[in-house]
């Protein structure tokens, strides 16, 4: 049983993948959406599931489940709204949202998936 780790550094990868199935580390705004509202923090975060995904070759159509975690639950919502629009019809994963707090003061939404692995990796 082969384990693949995706861009490894001492703390932590960003993907691993076993058995067809990629875990992605946690996922936050980019640099241009950190001190940004809900609205846009959750539109980078997820340009940045998307491009994660892409790089292991997956997509968002192939989610399993995602955990969302909030700074703050008033922001439940906004963040949905963003959600919703991005999730494919008919490929919404399993999914949890949790208030809990974030590595960084500014931050206030984390993301982490699991995917089907459905294009070529290598190895």
């Amino acid at each position: 049983m082969t384990i693949v780790r995706h861009d490894t550094k001492a703390r932590m990868s960003r993907a691993v993948i076993h058995n067809g199935i990629a875990y992605l580390c946690g996922q936050v705004a980019g640099p241009e959406a950190r001190h940004g509202d809900i609205t846009e923090q959750t539109a980078s975060m997820l340009a940045r599931v998307d491009a994660l995904l892409a790089e292991i070759g997956s997509d968002r159509e192939h989610l399993l489940t995602a955990t969302i975690y909030l700074k703050d639950g008033h922001d439940f919502a906004a963040m949905n709204a963003v959600w919703d629009d991005w999730v494919p019809t008919g490929h919404a994963p399993a999914r949890t949202c949790v208030c809990a707090p974030m590595p960084a003061d500014e931050l206030k939404v984390e993301i982490t998936v699991t995917a089907l692995v459905i294009g070529e990796y290598s190895y």
